[in-house]
């Protein structure tokens, strides 16, 4: 068995405030150990379940965040950004048997973790098929695109239900709660007890029941912070400016989609 993780910081257990998130901040040294232990824990358990390759990328931020010294033998890890349009999912391609998702938080425009958002700070809103979505919606369709199942996810409750409401029968680990700008939130050690054995479990089940059918087309719109990102993006092929922050791409090959924001995004 043959599988991907992509791992986020935001939905870490116990993370309250971007000053444990961001390479700057004083608590980031601790929050970057919590990281890495609950992917070791996600690489165990996915060794349990008889994985004995295991592709990590680490998706935060400067993608440089995870201690690869906290990670078994038999993991690969991807640090950094190539710049490819897979972005969070680069390594993924045909050859997996499912997708794991570490560390995710809720989309921005939510009240379920104090660090929503999605993507990065240009982008205040981030639309799939017309529903208000997150990152693990664009990064659960990469996976279907390379028909590969998303099957477990851990982070906050917010993206926990999100991620069911996408692919119902994947398995979800949600560590903390968003309580405006606090989070209540299970302990670290418990936390990687949990995802170990989640992913185990998702791993031993029926990992075709988590396959995400592919829309026909995809209508994404991007609702940016500011009005001169959206013209700025709006010179990209195929891009529609919709409103003074609002750009929308529609395609029906998911890859052009993929591409489009990679530029625009």
């Amino acid at each position: 068995m043959k599988v991907f993780i992509s791992a986020d910081i935001e939905g870490t257990a116990g993370i309250a405030s971007w000053d444990e998130a961001r390479k700057s901040g004083p608590d980031y040294g601790e929050f970057r150990e919590y990281m890495s232990a609950e992917v070791a824990a996600a690489c165990e358990g996915a060794y349990a379940a008889g994985a004995r390759e295991v592709v990590v990328k680490d998706g935060h931020e400067t993608a440089r965040n995870i201690i690869s010294a906290r990670l078994p033998d038999y993991v690969t890890i991807i640090h950094g950004w190539p710049g490819n349009p897979h972005s969070m999912m680069c390594g993924l391609d045909e050859n997996f048997d499912a997708a794991l998702f570490t560390g995710y938080h809720a989309k921005a425009g939510s009240s379920a973790n104090p660090l929503a958002h999605s993507f990065n700070g240009r982008i205040s809103r981030f639309y799939f098929n017309g529903e208000l979505s997150s990152e693990f919606t664009h990064n659960a369709h990469i996976a279907a695109y390379h028909q590969v199942p998303s099957v477990f996810i851990s982070g906050d409750h917010g993206i926990c239900g999100d991620a069911t409401s996408l692919v119902p029968n994947i398995r979800t680990v949600p560590v903390s709660k968003g309580i405006g700008p606090a989070s209540a939130s299970m302990t670290p050690r418990r936390a990687c007890s949990e995802i170990r054995a989640g992913v185990e479990a998702a791993l031993k089940g029926d990992l075709s029941s988590c396959m995400l059918t592919m829309p026909d087309e995809v209508d994404m719109q991007i609702e940016y912070s500011n009005p001169t990102e959206a013209y700025r993006c709006s010179w990209y092929p195929g891009a529609e400016l919709m409103s003074d922050c609002r750009l929308r791409f529609r395609h029906k090959d998911f890859f052009e989609v993929m591409r489009a924001f990679r530029f625009i995004g």
